[in-house]
């Protein structure tokens, strides 16, 4: 009869995995608030909006990639050095540009 008394006692206190229950739940609060800061960082919640969008990844490399979405189509456009080539190629000069030393550039139209 002791011994049945001392399995049903009812008290929590003695339960060693009580408080891993709490440790998860903030486990799981912490990661939903660390994915909300990745988003807000990387500034994709313009991704999951109806808007219109163009990003450019890796201006200025080679690497570089238009990602654009016009009536909630993704369109991907990676450039390639035989693409710039082949378009330089067929087209025709239609002026110049220059860098001012303030920063500024400036077209001049043959």
């Amino acid at each position: 009869m002791k011994r049945r008394s001392l399995l049903n006692s009812g008290d929590d206190d003695l339960d060693p995995t009580a408080g891993l229950v709490n440790l998860f739940d903030v486990a799981m609060v912490f990661a939903v608030a660390l994915m909300v800061a990745l988003v807000n960082y990387l500034s994709l919640g313009d991704l999951l909006s109806g808007d219109d969008i163009t990003l450019v990844k890796n201006p200025g490399t080679p690497q570089m990639e238009i990602v654009s979405r016009k009536d909630g189509e993704l369109v991907r456009y990676q450039a390639s050095q035989s693409d710039a080539s082949d378009q330089a190629a067929q087209g025709e000069r239609v002026g110049t540009a220059f860098r001012l030393p303030s920063g500024e550039i400036i077209y001049v139209p043959d």
